[in-house]
């Protein structure tokens, strides 16, 4: 409409009696129209380049170059008669030796890091390459030179391929991989230090093959190794088979063990025999609310195996099970803001096996652990953590019964207290008190390869501890 005026405007400043005032209206309303159409052009040219920048920039956020990740924790712990804290941490209990956990808060005191170094490269084509490789290091000592207690290893190392032109059907979205790695599914209870389930090792596998609309699953083959066979001069060798599924919210996983030379290790206790094969198996409900009364999260499932899968957290990663050893467990933890104030995580986990070690030892335990936090200002909140551990355990020479206390508070610092209870770094001061019953007194754990356990020793003790946690 604006050109059409333009042109009218110009033809009334034209005498219009002349006899060529006709064609050179005509000719220069079409110029007028030629221009209008080169400038439409070149500015859906603009938008098309401007969207497609946009589209390119978005991508290379998505799928960076370079990646850098990490997770460090680090602190001091200290008791109350001023001396460094010996034997505390996760899984400080006498059943801690059998992988039962308790709260974490103000019981670290391990300078512990993991750094993530990851390359993608993707082509026009659309496939897609990731190499990826993490450092991991641990040590207890404050100093701040530990290169002679490093224990700095190479704890992944992979690529994996997505996006391939030639997959199709039920391999379309596909990812292949292989190297050294942790498995991509594995999920935790943070508070517990304690995974729920942990594969991981040396290997090769496929993740997302559409089996249905709602149904994707995982395939892999792991190799771990339990150390040497000295008589045969080689490695044990136990390899994983996984398939790993996931309909809609629900997680059934099963895993098939085999270790060939495990059971050719002479076993200090003759009554019993390692275990060479194993079974393993995983149902879960992954839920997107708090427990369907209140948003947040939670998860809730079961566990159970035997043989080389009685180890039901860190799978096929024990060598000393027994033939005959079996095992469930139970878990269930969420997080949800009670207000704009409170947050609350709560965590249970409960565990029964048998046979695991020698024959005719059986254990039971059970951890129940809340942690809560009150935001006082955009930056302080005040964490609460309580912690009940009831355990039951036999090991058919000495067996114990009781219970396990802890509480903890810690004032803590962060970048935004409304980011919620994943946001990180935090920066805290925590006291915690401890306790158990006299009948866990020093008591601990035989196994076959470990003759001499760390115990417990006597309850009833106030710990102090600073640290930092992060993760990016």
């Amino acid at each position: 409409m604006k050109i059409k005026a333009l042109t009218f405007a110009i033809a009334a400043l034209l005498p219009v009696s002349s006899a060529w005032a006709a064609p050179t209206m005509a000719d220069l309303e079409q110029r007028i129209n030629d221009l209008q159409a080169r400038l439409e052009h070149n500015e859906q040219a603009q938008q098309e380049q401007a969207k497609q920048v946009a589209q390119e920039q978005e991508q290379a956020d998505n799928n960076p170059l370079f990646e850098f990740k990490g997770y460090a924790r680090s602190g001091l712990l200290v008791n109350e008669d001023h001396q460094g804290a010996t034997g505390t941490g996760p899984y400080m209990t006498a059943a801690g030796a059998i992988g039962a956990p308790v709260g974490r808060l103000g019981l670290e005191d391990t300078n512990y890091l993991e750094a993530n170094f990851i390359h993608n490269r993707q082509l026009d084509n659309g496939a897609n390459a990731r190499f990826h490789l993490m450092l991991a290091d641990g040590v207890e000592t404050s100093n701040d030179w530990t290169a002679e207690e490093s224990d700095l290893n190479v704890r992944q190392v992979y690529s994996e391929l997505t996006g391939l032109p030639t997959f199709s059907g039920a391999f379309a979205n596909a990812t292949v991989w292989a190297g050294k790695r942790f498995d991509r599914d594995n999920f935790d209870i943070h508070f517990m230090d304690s995974d729920v389930v942990f594969l991981a090792g040396t290997g090769a596998g496929v993740y997302d093959v559409q089996l249905s609309d709602d149904w994707k699953a995982n395939f892999s083959i792991y190799g771990r190794d339990f150390g040497s066979v000295e008589s045969a001069g080689t490695d044990i060798e136990n390899y994983i088979a996984t398939m790993n599924n996931h309909i809609g919210q629900w997680q059934v996983m099963f895993s098939a063990m085999d270790s060939k030379d495990n059971d050719r290790v002479t076993a200090k206790a003759p009554a019993s025999k390692r275990a060479n094969h194993g079974l393993h198996a995983l149902f879960a409900y992954h839920a997107n609310s708090f427990y369907g009364i209140n948003p947040g999260m939670s998860k809730t499932g079961m566990l159970i195996g035997s043989g080389l899968g009685a180890e039901l957290k860190s799978i096929g990663s024990d060598g000393n099970l027994n033939d005959d050893a079996k095992a469930v467990r139970l878990f269930s933890f969420g997080t949800t803001d009670i207000n704009e104030t409170w947050s609350i995580a709560p965590a249970f986990m409960a565990e029964y096996s048998k046979d695991r070690i020698l024959n005719h030892d059986k254990y039971k335990w059970a951890t129940a652990n809340v942690r809560l936090s009150q935001a006082f200002t955009e930056n302080f909140e005040m964490v609460y953590e309580g912690s009940y551990q009831y355990m039951d355990l036999d090991n058919s020479q000495t067996s114990a019964t009781g219970s396990y206390y802890k509480a903890t508070i810690a004032p803590t610092l962060k970048l935004s207290t409304a980011a919620g209870f994943f946001d990180r770094p935090e920066l805290r001061f925590a006291v915690s008190y401890v306790d158990w019953s006299s009948d866990l007194d020093n008591y601990a754990i035989s196994t076959q390869t470990d003759p001499k356990p760390a115990t417990m020793g006597n309850g009833g003790e106030t710990l102090f501890a600073l640290q930092m946690e992060t993760w990016f």
